[in-house]
């Protein structure tokens, strides 16, 4: 099975922790329900209790996805990075704060997970990495003595593991709110090429590359750039969904970054996206190829709250909490792995469905529950062809 074949590949786990982890995985992939301590102790051969005290160990989750990535034959072109807003009910959960809910459009009370993935070319989508919990807002006498923000939080989140992503890639895909002078000096620092996006309004100049007087000051900037009027950019087009779309590029100095940055003018038919690199030498297709790759985790959140539980925990305190995010995400990984290698094994290419893996597990794992109680003869069952066509009941291949 590939949960076995990841997990005892590793080295750093010991014997009842590389059980318990396969039943945890195998447990999330066959819930069909909410996914929490006491559904997963319904749905395996463990107490509800083991899952709590096992949940506040300490694991490296980084080693087991990079091994997931590795048996995938994952091609990785940039890391992107993500919150996710996670409703939480009650007063004592460590971390409650207001945070951004981008399906309510506001800000609203809850948790919020901060998630690093690697984007695979191949594959067209992201696996998770890392994910860490966003530190709830200091008060105001913390902040003044700190002088910390969120945005130190999420930098030092990627400080973390930075030289494991740099044994893959250096570009850095975020969205907006990502796009300010600490975060991008930082990431700069580390080692990062950033693409992002800016504001409709950014305050960006033209540089000026005229001739400059022999005495005085020379000149830098030629004038601030109006969006409505970009034709002093090079102008490029590419085909996306269909249709072409006209980027215009050039090196500009942006007053907010306090810096050059490769600035990309995205022109759709009823709207404009402002698209920047830190990296001077990126041609504009290339940053706007990448930067749309940063969707894709996404999907992964997406797939994550749906069928790997990542809203479902009942825990309280962070270490908890963290592993519970952190199995979730591994485990839409894991599905994602068994797909590919799935392909290989047959040889036809299907779209990625995180239900139709979920189903498998729970139609294969409700057969071998029959067989066992009801004492049928294993052999005689499992090598007939019917056996395929149940494990496939009410999914896709169905």
């Amino acid at each position: 099975m590939f949960i076995n074949q990841i997990l005892y590949g590793l080295k750093h786990l010991h014997k009842p922790q590389l059980k318990f982890l396969t039943v945890v995985f195998q447990t999330i992939l066959v819930c069909q329900s909410r996914i929490n301590f006491s559904s997963l102790a319904r749905h395996s051969s463990l107490n509800e209790r083991t899952f709590r005290r096992q949940f506040r160990q300490t694991l490296d989750f980084t080693e087991i996805n990079q091994a997931i990535m590795t048996q995938s034959e994952c091609q990785i072109t940039a890391f992107a990075m993500d919150a996710s807003f996670i409703r939480k009910s009650g007063k004592e959960t460590f971390g409650l704060d207001k945070f951004w809910n981008g399906c309510a459009s506001r800000a609203e009370k809850g948790l919020e997970a901060s998630i690093i993935s690697l984007v695979c070319a191949k594959q067209g989508a992201s696996f998770a990495l890392t994910v860490d919990q966003t530190a709830p807002k200091l008060s105001n006498k913390e902040a003044d003595l700190e002088k910390k923000t969120r945005i130190d939080f999420y930098a030092a989140q990627v400080e973390q593991v930075a030289s494991q992503i740099l044994k893959h890639t250096k570009v850095g895909l975020f969205d907006g709110y990502y796009a300010k002078l600490k975060f991008v000096t930082r990431m700069e620092q580390a080692g990062f090429t950033v693409i992002s996006r800016l504001r409709s309004d950014a305050n960006l100049k033209y540089l000026y590359e005229g001739e400059q007087k022999a005495r005085g000051r020379h000149r830098k900037y030629e004038g601030k750039i109006d969006f409505k009027d970009v034709r002093r950019l090079a102008e490029t087009t590419v085909k996306a969904a269909n249709k072409v779309v006209k980027l215009y590029a050039g090196a500009v100095w942006s007053a907010s970054l306090k810096r050059k940055i490769n600035l990309v003018v995205v022109k759709y038919e009823k709207k404009t996206v402002n698209l920047f690199s830190t990296d001077l030498e990126m041609s504009a297709s290339q940053i706007f190829w990448l930067y749309r790759s940063r969707f894709t985790i996404e999907f992964l959140i997406r797939d994550a709250k749906q069928s790997g539980g990542l809203s479902d925990c009942q825990a309280r305190d962070n270490e908890a909490l963290e592993f519970h995010w952190n199995a979730a995400l591994t485990a839409v990984n894991l599905a994602r792995g068994m797909a590919h290698q799935e392909e290989l094994n047959q040889g036809i290419k299907q779209p990625f469905s995180m239900k139709t893996i979920k189903q498998q597990f729970f139609n294969e794992h409700l057969l071998n529950l029959f067989i066992c109680k009801l004492g049928f003869e294993q052999s005689l069952i499992k090598c007939k062809e019917t056996l395929t066509e149940l494990r496939n009941y009410a999914t896709s291949f169905s």
